[in-house]
């Protein structure tokens, strides 16, 4: 293969290279080519690690642990994981593969932090729940260990997690492939999700949103209780709000130069993570990128402090929404706000309304 199929930018990636850059990496360059903010970056694309599969006789290794595993036995899927992990972990990216990394991430800058993603190709698709499986870094600074995160992002495709999901549902360990996102570092004033459904209900009038200060991190991983917006989707009012006890905050360390754990300011424990203007761009992003999509989204969005107001709400992440989009949810009763979406709906999509 080519150094050049190695790397891809996401101003050159579409839906359509799926295959090449995984689920994250492809909403991600969908989201730059239709002009949403997002902080700039490449993927490492699957052609890589199957070059490195190929160039160490790695296939054939993962295929002899996994043999005949049973899923049900966690101890042997553990051992099984970890003893692929080491393997993948043990070796040296081909050189070509490694040299294109290399000037991918030197284009973008000059030791430019940056977060290295997870981006297999099975993940965020609207029958499977891959969320969370394998791994991010964040705040990884240098060639060296862009390199090496890249390597570990592989390596994470064989957490003990993933392998026995895989094994549950039937999916051939070695057809799901590993693409890796870097992507500017976001120093983030405040971040979070945005579900342009309500989770509890599955009500598509309502835009939910969790918020807290620092990284969205904290959030996802559910270390602090985020401040709770719900927002009317038609009418785009604030309609509740919950706001929270925020402890700690996850940074962006200059001197440590990675990304730290902190207590948050007494003053700022129990403000909002985010004024009502904020509330709503966050709604309107959602929003937009639900339309873009065609079904409702989960995203993933950071208030940058270097960028000025009004130009610093980024999306980091859109998925479709997993949890309702599987349920035959019964037909609600019509209100204004949904009979508002149907006009709505019919005006942006004149055929929308025809069998």
């Amino acid at each position: 293969m080519s150094a050049a199929s190695y790397t891809l930018n996401f101003a050159d990636i579409g839906k359509d290279l799926h295959d090449k850059v995984g689920g994250k990496c492809a909403s991600l360059g969908e989201m730059t080519q239709a002009g949403v903010a997002v902080p700039p970056g490449f993927a490492v694309t699957t052609d890589a690690y199957q070059t490195m599969l190929d160039h160490h006789g790695l296939r054939k290794e993962i295929e002899r642990h996994l043999t005949a595993i049973d899923a049900e036995d966690i101890d042997a899927v553990d051992r099984a994981a970890q003893a692929i992990r080491v393997r993948i972990r043990s070796h040296h990216l081909p050189a070509d593969v490694e040299a294109a990394i290399r000037a991918a991430y030197a284009e973008m800058g000059d030791d430019l932090p940056v977060a290295v993603r997870s981006s297999a190709t099975a993940e965020d698709l609207p029958d499977a729940s891959f969320a969370g499986q394998q791994d991010t870094y964040l705040w990884v600074r240098g060639a060296d260990d862009v390199v090496n995160r890249v390597r570990d992002c592989w390596a994470s495709l064989f957490t003990t997690r993933a392998v026995a999901y895989r094994e549950k549902n039937r999916i051939p360990h070695i057809d799901v492939l590993m693409s890796v996102g870097v992507q500017k570092m976001v120093n983030a004033k405040a971040a979070g999700v945005a579900m342009t459904l309500d989770p509890g209900t599955g009500d598509r009038t309502r835009i939910v949103i969790d918020a807290s200060w620092g990284l969205g991190e904290m959030v996802v991983s559910g270390v602090v209780t985020p401040d709770n917006f719900v927002v009317e989707k038609v009418l785009e009012e604030i309609i509740d709000r919950k706001i929270s006890d925020k402890h700690v905050e996850l940074v962006g360390d200059e001197a440590a130069g990675e990304a730290i754990e902190r207590e948050v300011d007494e003053h700022r424990r129990k403000q909002p993570s985010l004024s009502d203007a904020e509330v709503l761009a966050v709604a309107r992003l959602a929003k937009r990128l639900e339309r873009q999509n065609k079904c409702p989204q989960d995203v993933e969005w950071a208030i940058d402090a270097d960028l000025p107001e009004g130009e610093n709400l980024l999306a980091l992440q859109s998925r479709p929404e997993t949890i309702w989009s599987q349920k035959k949810v019964e037909k609600p009763k019509t209100s204004y706000a949904t009979g508002m979406i149907g006009i709505v709906n019919t005006l942006n999509n004149p055929l929308a309304s025809k069998g």
